[in-house]
């Protein structure tokens, strides 16, 4: 949706959708290696899930600004429990998913976020994959947006473009 608006508005160039590799230290890499020379105020992310958890990390190491739809916050503990084969939603590579997986991401763990002016919120209540809750608590002070229903692909996304962009 926001390549759509981008392209819409004549801007195609402003936006970048990477297809993440599945290891958590080589997305972040990669990601690093993507905003390496841009100045921090010219830069925002929006990230879903797994994809707002890097979208925090990269706002607190880098300064940049982000946008987090239905975080997951402290992933390596989700995802202990996770481990075996998986498919990449968007590429469909199959691959497995393993402790090293867990620990790269635990190499990530924030306690807290130090700068929450940098950080907009969005939640569903209705999110049926993370409680909506743990992200309320963890993102305390950031600028939150929480939508009654909905779900983990966050249902009212589009109504929210002109806010992500404004922000």
């Amino acid at each position: 949706m926001l390549g759509h608006y981008f392209q819409h508005i004549g801007h195609p160039d402003e936006f970048k959708c990477p297809d993440l590799p599945h290891r958590p230290a080589a997305a972040m890499n990669m990601l690093e290696s993507m905003l390496e020379g841009h100045a921090p105020e010219a830069v925002k992310l929006v990230g879903s899930s797994l994809g707002g958890w890097y979208a925090t990390v990269l706002a607190e190491r880098l300064g940049v600004r982000a946008v987090l739809v239905n975080p997951a916050v402290h992933p390596a503990l989700l995802l202990a429990s996770a481990l075996g084969e998986h498919t990449n939603y968007n590429t469909g590579e199959r691959y497995q998913f393993t402790a090293m997986h867990v620990q790269e991401l635990a190499d990530m763990e924030l306690t807290a976020i130090t700068h929450p002016e940098r950080l907009m919120v969005l939640l569903e209540t209705g999110d049926e994959v993370l409680d909506y809750r743990t992200a309320q608590t963890f993102y305390r002070g950031c600028r939150r947006v929480v939508v009654q229903g909905g779900n983990h692909s966050f249902n009212s996304f589009a109504a929210h473009i002109p806010e992500i962009i404004a922000f």
